[in-house]
């Protein structure tokens, strides 16, 4: 009987084999120094997250299987004839665009040795009648071009009639290369325009492992290599056990809160292994696990991750997507820091409309044992919407952009609570773990307020007679001050908003590991001794002295000093910079480096080398 059950029912097996990681206990956070122990948990957290994809449908009902569910059989190399069946008939009334054409590239090459006739020829019959939309991001675009890329090198030698957009194999397979490598020398050169994703991580990563895996032209395997590399490297140095920090393009309006809540997490839990799971691999994920045995994370950028010694700081120089209006630079510079220690981190970038829509331009993170359902993070924004913003980045009409964003996904763009999004007329500096922002809102503002979100998760809360609001966070003190004065909002999710209705305004923010205190009320008294003025009219302006003896001059709209010395972003801001990752703006050549360890992506020379420093 047992026989019977594994041979017919080997999906209810694999459902009962273990409790998924999303569930499980959270793991260890201390690196594992062997490395052939490093690969094999690896691996096994590839088949751990493909096998329970493959459990959630059954065999004996191949109407339910979608394309996730193929994708992952097809890489355990089960039920190839159900998998088959069903392909010809979801190859029947195929949509979603890019989102389409990506898993069933995937699919398509797991199963060259699997899928039957038939199947294959519905496949190949979908790409000739079907006509995806390129999409407007960047994201869109790289799963786009590298999909077409791998499927003119599946069928090559076709002439227009075979594809649905009229050109034949060669010319499309030389119109991707030509972008992807146009998309690779932007991010090697200025940065990526969406940068440091909470969830299109992967809308990056799964691209580039498919391309180092599958592409005919051996140039452009080492091109995906190399750039898969850069993207782990710039995700890893950016993480507290294995949560995304700081300062992002995009986010949602969940994992803005619950920062651990994210795709990226998935690419933590398989890549350090040091964070709990998302729920269902994050979904996306189990399109990086059907070909994950085809990528070994070097060393260096698994130690970045997950071994440092200390407090270190971070900073790195991206770029806006593409800007067709309202602006005289295509792509303005993004200048981010990062102040990341063992118990909290702190990250931002200059301020500004950066991004449309989902921008989060800075937040303090601080450690907690599991982060699963925590709100473990504490940051302000100046609310703004608007025509301009959206048709600085969107080609489409601005009478009726406002209104359809949300119903796009993004339900608070217009809210006058959202706690998501940048602004004309905010202004960010950071100096090591202390942060202020300013602004002076005009009349024209939709609303001229400041929000600040304050945790469910907070220890301790105390608003202090001096202004401060002190705060703990797991092993981090806080210190917030608003600039103006504020009222309590409650708010949905649980914790509250600090809603401060002023025009010229700004938050203060000075952070402190517990540890460094004898107790509470040392910090809080160290704090109140710190050297502060605020002059709010006629522009909000800031001279701070910080807990670690920085002096911090900032006046809206000019650019701020510390010590006495004037920060020149343009001048001073590194593609990259810090401890652990180096390039030059317009290098195309980054250098990871961690203890002995260094290697080196040089993308002039197209090589990797890989060296121990003596």
């Amino acid at each position: 009987m047992k026989t019977f059950i594994a041979l017919v029912f080997p999906w209810l097996i694999a459902a009962a084999v273990a409790q998924p990681s999303f569930t499980a206990p959270p793991p260890p956070t201390a690196p594992v120094e062997d490395a052939a122990m490093r690969r094999d948990q690896y691996l096994a957290r590839r088949m751990e997250a493909l096998r329970w994809r493959a459990a959630q449908a059954n065999p004996a009902e191949p109407a339910k299987l979608g394309l996730a569910d193929i994708a992952a059989k097809l890489a355990l190399r089960e039920d190839a004839a159900v998998c088959s069946s069903r392909i010809v008939e979801l190859m029947k009334t195929p949509s979603a665009d890019m989102f389409w054409m990506f898993p069933v590239t995937c699919i398509s090459y797991l199963g060259r040795d699997q899928l039957t006739a038939e199947a294959k020829a519905a496949i190949r019959e979908a790409w000739r009648t079907y006509y995806p939309l390129r999409g407007d991001t960047e994201n869109h675009w790289v799963m786009y071009y590298t999909t077409l890329h791998l499927m003119a090198d599946l069928w090559p030698d076709e002439g227009g009639d075979r594809w649905f957009n009229g050109k034949s194999s060669a010319e499309i397979s030389a119109e991707s290369r030509a972008w992807l490598l146009h998309w690779m020398d932007l991010t090697t050169t200025i940065g990526q325009g969406e940068y440091d994703c909470t969830h299109y991580l992967g809308e990056y990563a799964i691209p580039m492992l498919y391309l180092s895996t599958w592409a005919r032209d051996p140039e452009m395997r080492q091109r995906g290599r190399m750039m898969l590399d850069w993207v782990f490297a710039d995700f890893a140095v950016e993480t507290l056990h294995g949560t995304y920090i700081g300062s992002h393009a995009r986010t949602d309006d969940t994992t803005v809160l619950e920062k651990w809540n994210a795709l990226s997490s998935y690419f933590a839990w398989q890549l350090l292994g040091n964070c709990p799971a998302p729920a269902a691999y994050g979904g996306w994920g189990v399109y990086f696990a059907a070909v994950a045995d085809h990528y070994d994370l070097p060393e260096v950028i698994y130690r970045i991750g997950t071994d440092r010694a200390g407090a270190y700081t971070h900073t790195e120089r991206k770029r806006t997507r593409h800007r067709w209006r309202n602006s005289d630079e295509r792509n303005a510079p993004v200048y981010k820091t990062s102040y990341i220690t063992p118990d909290y981190a702190l990250g931002s970038d200059q301020g500004g409309l950066l991004q449309p829509i989902q921008q989060h331009s800075w937040d303090l993170t601080w450690a907690v044992p599991d982060p699963r359902g925590v709100h473990n993070t504490i940051f302000s924004v100046q609310p703004f919407f608007g025509p301009d913003e959206l048709t600085m980045y969107f080609t489409e009409m601005p009478d009726y952009m406002p209104a359809s964003v949300t119903f796009q996904g993004k339900p608070t763009y217009i809210s006058e609570s959202k706690l998501l999004g940048g602004s004309p007329y905010e202004q960010i500096f950071q100096q090591d773990d202390t942060l202020i922002t300013l602004s002076d809102i005009p009349d024209s503002a939709p609303w001229k307020q400041i929000n600040g979100f304050f945790s469910k998760d907070l220890t301790a809360l105390e608003e202090d007679a001096s202004g401060w609001i002190f705060a703990q966070g797991g092993r981090a003190y806080i210190a917030y001050r608003p600039l103006a004065p504020y009222e309590w909002r409650p708010l949905e999710k649980g914790g509250k908003r600090l809603l401060s209705p002023h025009a010229k305004n700004g938050t203060i923010l000075q952070a402190a590991a517990a540890r460094d205190f004898a107790s509470w009320e040392e910090f809080k008294a160290k704090v109140r001794a710190l050297p502060l003025t605020i002059t709010l009219a006629p522009t909000p302006r800031v001279a701070f002295t910080t807990l670690r003896g920085k002096k911090i001059e900032v006046a809206y709209g000019t650019a701020p000093r510390v010590d006495g010395r004037v920060i020149d972003y343009a001048k001073e801001w590194k593609l990259f910079a810090g401890p652990y990752l180096n390039a030059e703006v317009g290098g195309r050549r980054l250098t990871l480096t961690h203890g002995r360890l260094k290697r080196v992506l040089d993308f002039n020379a197209l090589r990797i080398t890989d060296e121990i420093v003596p």
